[in-house]
């Protein structure tokens, strides 16, 4: 499984595939210390008859993102996931977007 940041992997790169999406950060300073919320949208693509592989690769990376608690310098919560999975038609080979939107709080 490869994961991708930043830009959508080239024509013809094998699925399925992670895509990290749009990520979105609020910081606020309570008493000298910086808590807040960061949203994270991560995709997923595969063949359309591959959408028990799909629920599957869904929930690995959901249950990632439930075991994040620490890191150097904060404390992370798991608050929220939102998943759809739905088909898409923008390529040759008829495809399913399963997409995940976390989040995540830290302090």
């Amino acid at each position: 499984m490869v994961v991708y940041d930043g830009d959508l992997p080239p024509d013809g790169t094998p699925y399925p595939f992670v895509y990290l999406e749009n990520s979105q950060q609020i910081d606020d300073m309570t008493k000298g210390v910086i808590i807040g919320t960061v949203y994270q949208s991560i995709s997923v693509w595969h063949s359309y008859e591959k959408r028990g592989s799909v629920s599957k690769l869904l929930l690995d990376i959901k249950t990632v993102c439930r075991e994040i608690k620490n890191t150097k310098n904060f404390s992370w919560f798991c608050r929220d996931v939102n998943q759809q999975i739905m088909p898409d038609n923008t390529t040759q080979t008829p495809l399913l977007h399963g997409v995940l939107d976390i989040t995540f709080h830290f302090s």
